[in-house]
């Protein structure tokens, strides 16, 4: 009697698990898409003009960047955009290396380098260089990444709607080793976050923008704490001062991928991190009754994707429960087969250049990077600094 009721419970939690971890991870990467995707066929907005009668002040945020700084600088003065009206600030965290001496080189053709001596990180490098910018609109860019040449002007028409606080550009990633094992993961994911932000602009407005381009109104700018992930809050405070936050689709920019799955690794942990302590500092934007829509976004979109490794935990336990039957010894099979394809293409050399195992490998990666990430918010630790991976 004992045992019988025993497995009827252990089959009562594996199918409650199962349930759990499918509605939780569809609704993340199936439910919410297809949402946006239907709702936005009922909404009409005409795309924001190229426009370049507006002052941009570009802030570069850059940490020993003296490999690329030159290169950025150099396109960054090459953008199709008028010289009198683009201030080009470059806010230095605490460089040790030549680029402080590099950016100088650039101050007669009107670059200027804002040295913050004491390195607390990107964000606190950007509220120093805003007390330095002499235009109405701000555009926050990293050292590492190139612009289209229209792309300050697809940004810069977006602000003929006054309605508009922020507007985030559209970055994609490249792989110049063609075959990195995280190149072709990051691509995939970033085409999927790119359409998402696009959904939601259409549909009202986004809920974070992309960091290495996206533009902020002067006189809405709130100067942020320094373990504070800016291009996630300080959208988040446009929207509390009442102005929407778009996607300017064709405002573009390219970034070079990580090389490795550490690296990857690595830097997703200090964005998770950032990025939920950064949300949990805006808390108010979570109440559904003070916020429904931004609400409803930051659930769908940061929330349940921050917790598809809970999710993913609770199948594999769930399967494992269930698995004498055989529909879930199937199901369980296929998750076990999914993670060792992912250790493979780490593992066997001549697998890491595989597309096909570029995908489990860069899925297992960020995921874990998520889950190490709550720990690190839940605990309090704090990620201000950061250190440049591309030699």
């Amino acid at each position: 009697m004992m045992h019988a009721w025993q497995n009827d419970l252990t089959r009562q939690l594996g199918l409650w698990l199962v349930l759990f971890a499918t509605l939780g991870i569809g609704y993340a990467y199936v439910g919410y898409p297809v949402f946006l995707w239907i709702v936005s066929r009922f909404v009409r907005r005409s795309r924001a003009a190229k426009a370049s009668d507006i002052g941009l002040t570009m802030i570069i945020a850059a940490h020993d960047e003296q490999a690329g700084i030159r290169t950025k600088l150099e396109s960054t003065l090459a953008l199709n955009y008028p010289r009198e009206k683009l201030q080009i600030l470059v806010a230095s965290d605490g460089s040790t290396d030549d680029t402080n001496q590099i950016v100088s080189e650039f101050a007669s053709r009107g670059v200027e380098l804002i040295d913050v001596r004491e390195r607390k990180g990107k964000t606190n490098a950007q509220n120093c260089a805003v007390q330095h910018a002499r235009n109405p609109i701000l555009v926050f860019s990293d050292a590492t990444t190139l612009y289209d040449a229209d792309a300050l002007q697809y940004l810069a028409g977006c602000y003929a709607d006054p309605r508009v606080g922020a507007a985030s550009g559209r970055y994609d990633y490249f792989d110049p080793a063609a075959g990195s094992p995280s190149g072709a993961g990051s691509a995939k994911f970033w085409g999927l976050e790119n359409w998402i932000k696009h959904m939601q602009s259409r549909i009202g407005t986004l809920s974070g923008c992309c960091g290495c381009i996206y533009s902020v109104r002067r006189d809405l700018y709130t100067p942020l704490p320094p373990e504070t992930i800016s291009d996630l809050v300080q959208p988040l405070h446009i929207l509390l001062q009442g102005y929407r936050v778009v996607f300017a689709e064709r405002a573009q920019a390219w970034e070079e991928s990580t090389r490795t799955a550490r690296e990857e690794f690595h830097m997703r942990v200090r964005v998770a991190t950032r990025g939920m302590r950064g949300l949990l500092s805006v808390s108010e934007l979570l109440l559904p009754w003070k916020h429904p829509w931004v609400a409803f976004q930051l659930w769908s979109h940061k929330i349940f994707r921050w917790s598809i490794p809970l999710f993913l935990v609770s199948l594999l336990a769930g399967s494992a429960l269930l698995a004498p039957a055989p529909v879930f010894l199937s199901l369980l099979s296929v998750q076990l087969a999914f993670y060792l394809c992912a250790i493979a293409s780490v593992l066997v050399p001549p697998l890491r250049r595989s597309r096909l195992l570029s995908l489990p490998l860069y899925f297992c990666t960020i995921n874990a990077a998520f889950l190490v990430g709550m720990f690190n918010a839940l605990r309090g630790r704090n990620f201000n600094i950061w250190q440049p991976t591309r030699a």
